[in-house]
């Protein structure tokens, strides 16, 4: 985990015990003897890849996954040695790569295959072979692709086919059968890869919201991601899930200007807002170009324990809001997060943004450093501008 110090009144906090919490509601949710693979693509949904990776590791998670290659290499790089799933597409040059570095890699063409084992060099190479059983996106979608494959990958003893997934399309609409017609598919396409002998150690089809709803139906192995960082996967499931779940991000940051204002003086650019007589008006230092976008100029923070409103135009790098009364310089603000009995989650975000609370935390860009804490103790810090 890396410690690199920061410079700035702007920070994330990572609650580990939460991800290891949250984990272990998923544990205990689904049947005895179910792995569960960490998903910590997009820098662990924003939380930190590194930091996320290792805790779901010593939470007992057994396999990662990351969505391209440049994700699985960065882990192997931090000493991480866990197995590794690449979900994406990888270009088929890289085969070799993956295969020195212990990576394995999603496969679902022929050609692929073909032009991997030409770059393979001898060196083995774990797949998951993917099926589209309905999301339309990345997978083998009929039989006869499946054949092409299977015939292929006899007598080739190099390329180890290491497990056999798909993905949810509608999981997170409960009332939605449609994950049914994807389970069926899924088990034809199975039983005929079993009849040509191809019987992988893993088969996974759970993501987040396929373990809530059907734990009995999602082989031996779950995808835990949005969830993992205790976010619902929608807000539909909220009604039907079965355990808390434990929010790992919060946002943070400082006032480091206050100011009384005359009555009609404009704030921010375009002058949009206008102060009354007597107004205190802060400065807090995040704008748009850490991903607290201009949209969200019709909300508030968080300064001590009170809703403190933006008001004007969010700039680049810092916004206004309006404070109820006299405050000090340095005094906290929370963007999202608890105060007292105040509280901004991601939802909150996301709702004022009209959008999904996955992007909220992978919105809030690099410059932006997170702070990890464990057992309420700081563990690491991670600035990505500052490392070496």
């Amino acid at each position: 985990m890396q410690n690199q110090p920061f410079y700035r009144e702007t920070w994330a906090e990572i609650n580990l015990d939460a991800i290891k919490q949250n984990i272990n509601a998923y544990k205990n949710h689904v049947p005895s003897g179910v792995s569960i693979m960490a998903v910590v693509k997009a820098n662990g949904y924003g939380h930190g890849a590194v930091a996320t990776a290792e805790t779901a590791i010593q939470a007992g998670a057994s396999y990662l996954a990351v969505a391209i290659l440049d994700e699985a290499l960065a882990l192997r790089e931090e000493g991480i040695t866990a197995p590794i799933l690449v979900l994406g597409w990888v270009p088929p040059i890289h085969a070799k790569l993956a295969a020195e570095q212990d990576i394995t890699l999603t496969v679902f063409q022929l050609e692929w295959l073909e032009q991997a084992e030409a770059i393979l060099s001898g060196l083995s190479l774990a797949i998951h072979l993917k099926l589209d059983t309905g999301m339309g996106r990345l997978g083998i979608k009929e039989e006869k692709e499946a054949k092409l494959i299977v015939e292929w990958l006899r007598n080739k003893p190099l390329v180890n086919v290491e497990g056999l997934y798909t993905h949810f399309a509608t999981a997170d609409e409960p009332d939605n059968s449609f994950i049914e017609v994807q389970r069926n598919r899924f088990e034809e396409m199975a039983s005929y890869l079993e009849s040509e002998g191809i019987e992988p150690t893993w088969i996974h089809l759970g993501n987040s919201a396929g373990a809530i709803r059907i734990p009995e139906r999602i082989g031996n192995m779950i995808r835990v991601g949005i969830s993992m960082y205790g976010l619902s996967p929608s807000q539909e499931m909220k009604s039907v899930q079965p355990f808390n779940l434990y929010p790992a991000f919060s946002l943070h940051s400082q006032l480091v200007h206050v100011k009384q204002m005359k009555e009609g003086e404009p704030i921010s650019y375009g002058s949009t807002y206008h102060t009354t007589e007597g107004e205190w008006i802060g400065t807090v230092p995040i704008g748009y170009a850490d991903g607290w976008i201009r949209k969200l100029r019709d909300g508030y923070v968080l300064v001590n324990g009170e809703q403190a409103p933006i008001v004007g135009r969010i700039c680049m790098d810092q916004f206004m809001v309006r404070l109820p009364h006299p405050t000090t310089i340095g005094t906290h603000v929370t963007l999202i997060g608890q105060q007292g009995s105040e509280e901004i989650t991601i939802d909150d975000i996301a709702e004022r943004l009209e959008t999904i609370n996955y992007e909220i935390p992978c919105m809030i860009g690099p410059r932006v450093p997170r702070i990890f804490r464990d057992d309420g103790e700081k563990k690491g810090v991670m600035n990505t501008i500052l490392k070496k």
